[in-house]
């Protein structure tokens, strides 16, 4: 039997599995955040296609107009998020998810596909090797090694913005942006929060709220961005250990 998958709609987003986060029928804030951005985002040509199972396999993108990152470009598409984890690994999900993404994206005569790397894999972005391997390469990069990658299917190129490649801020305080896209963030700023207020350490938590606000970013983002001391630290979500040693550099 071939796989069966679905894209999220307005008709049923409501009652749909978003793949990141297991549950029950319990109520989970991040995952009711995260379909409320979702929600608000799919009128604007925001894909998020899973397998129709209660598993994590899914691909998440949008017309870099209106993607929620400081990256600029005619006419790409932005890939958010692909995955696929524990037994659904191995069974050619990712690459039926990808080829469905390329090819959306050739039929509306896009000029290519575009997501964020690094020169050392992090936690929280797309499988770059897996990506490479379709014809993805690097197009533009930062001082602290993040990498855009794209996929081009007429030789333009999309960049990052200049204040992203910046990556400075003049408050020197632990400073964090962050939207509701993915349904960990949640939990993990009020982990953050909470250790932050425990420990009596200044910080600044930074939701961004609007289109406008994210391509404004002063750093590379995917929906989650750390500074401290005036200076970008990472994309990955941490818990209070990994934040303790970016606050002991």
């Amino acid at each position: 039997m071939m796989a069966e998958f679905i894209n999220l709609t307005s008709e049923n987003i409501q009652r749909e599995h978003l793949c990141c986060i297991i549950r029950s029928k319990k109520i989970h804030p991040g995952v009711e955040a995260k379909r409320q951005w979702l929600s608000d985002r799919l009128k604007e040509g925001h894909v998020f296609r899973k397998l129709n199972t209660k598993s994590t396999v899914f691909i998440e993108y949008a017309p870099l107009e209106t993607a929620w990152v400081p990256i600029e470009g005619d006419n790409y598409i932005y890939l958010y998020c692909l995955w696929v984890t524990g037994s659904d690994t191995k069974k050619g999900y990712g690459r039926e998810l990808l080829e469905y993404c390329l090819e959306n994206a050739k039929k509306s005569g896009k000029s290519g596909v575009c997501m964020l790397g690094s020169k050392r894999q992090k936690a929280w972005l797309a499988n770059q090797e897996f990506m490479k391997k379709f014809g993805f390469e690097v197009v533009d990069t930062t001082d602290n090694d993040y990498e855009l990658l794209a996929l081009s299917f007429d030789k333009s190129k999309p960049r990052f913005t200049k204040k992203a490649k910046k990556s400075k801020i003049e408050n020197q305080e632990l400073t964090i942006y962050y939207d509701m896209q993915c349904p960990f963030i949640y939990q993990n700023i009020e982990s953050l929060k909470e250790y932050c207020d425990q420990n009596h350490i200044m910080a600044f938590f930074k939701q961004v709220h609007s289109l406008d606000e994210a391509k404004d970013l002063p750093c590379v983002f995917n929906n989650y961005g750390i500074f401290y001391k005036g200076s970008f630290q990472t994309v990955n979500l941490i818990n209070p250990e990994s934040l303790t040693k970016i606050l002991n550099k």
